[in-house]
């Protein structure tokens, strides 16, 4: 095979595109004029006979041969810097590169406001682009390369480098003149009762919920489902219904007295958000500063834990055991703990 056309600058420059999908972000981050990039990119197509990058609507996707590459080119570029010795510089104070992070909606509630005032203060140009939980992130092999960090309660069972953010814990919401409040308080036979508004992930995960009322014996009429925590208030409003939903976002609509949070008759159940990232980001300077940066956001939110809260994370070997897609709980009677 002939590598006289290829070197390490083309293969930064091919990693940069495959992790940005973007020529321009790519470009930026590898220090190349949108021209130069394109040309690489043209000559990685004819390599592999394959578009690798392509127009869809108005983005750019990954063609399936790319999403394959992108982990390899990863680990070779890491191999390749471990073998010459390349040190890895990073200067917030300069830098203007663009971290994607992807989270539900309710995490987003909780960190953009302290992490964006964080990075802004730190790094002025530095820029973050917040997206969508994707529906293939717990399936898909790749989904950590795709972004800087993932963050979304514990359990997921990736196989990258994490951090734990924040504890929250799990409230009834419902309107105020909902029928089955009795002395402003929700017991379980109302809970079997009413109907639920529940959040949807993906197929396979087991949520904390789940779990709790499983183990209660008890099955959930559900009468409306939503993707993500945040359209949940809105849509118990005028309707008997009940939400489960993380004590943080409650609070964020107690001025409207219209709702009601209700001490969920279950008990105590936690949630452990996490933040995660590929383990080949390690050797990256710029990443390790993001997730310094977020260590210091996580310690800023702990003073609004809830009371309950587990002072120590699960170890990762407990984190491994749990069932894909759900934190685990603390529920009474349950010999764990989260």
């Amino acid at each position: 095979m002939d590598l006289g056309a290829f070197d390490l600058n083309t293969l930064a420059a091919l990693g940069a595109v495959l992790e940005e999908g973007n020529l321009t972000r790519a470009g930026a981050k590898v220090g190349m004029a949108q021209p130069a990039m394109s040309g690489v990119l043209g000559r990685y197509r004819r390599h592999f006979n394959d578009e690798l990058l392509v127009r869809v609507g108005r983005e750019y996707q990954l063609t399936p041969l790319a999403r394959d590459l992108l982990p390899q080119v990863q680990e070779a570029l890491r191999l390749l810097r471990e073998a010459l010795r390349v040190t890895d510089v990073f200067d917030p104070r300069t830098s203007d590169r663009v971290y994607t992070v992807t989270a539900s909606d309710y995490a987003m509630t909780v960190l953009l406001e302290p992490l964006r005032r964080r990075v802004r203060e730190k790094a002025p140009s530095v820029r973050l682009r917040f997206v969508d939980l994707p529906d293939d992130l717990v399936n898909s092999p790749g989904a950590l390369l795709r972004y800087d960090l993932v963050v979304g309660p514990l359990g997921f069972g990736f196989a990258g480098e994490h951090t734990f953010l924040f504890h929250d814990r799990l409230v009834c919401l419902v309107a105020r003149d909902n029928p089955y409040l009795r002395d402003g308080g929700l017991d379980l036979d109302a809970l079997q009762a009413m109907p639920h508004a529940v959040t949807v992930f993906h197929n396979d995960a087991v949520t904390p919920m789940d779990r709790v009322l499983g183990q209660l014996r008890i099955v959930r009429r559900v009468a409306i489902q939503a993707r993500g925590f945040l359209l949940l208030p809105f849509a118990v409003l005028g309707t008997e219904a009940v939400a489960v939903v993380p004590e943080r976002l409650v609070h964020r609509f107690l001025a409207d007295e219209r709702f009601r949070l209700v001490e969920p008759p279950f008990g105590f159940v936690d949630m452990l958000e996490t933040a995660w990232w590929h383990a080949s980001r390690t050797v990256d300077a710029g990443h390790r500063w993001l997730v310094g940066v977020l260590e210091e956001v996580a310690v800023e939110l702990a003073v609004d834990e809830p009371a309950q809260a587990s002072a120590q994370p699960p170890s990762p070997a407990e984190a491994g055991q749990l069932m894909p897609g759900m934190p685990r709980p603390t529920v009474p009677g349950d010999a764990t703990s989260a």
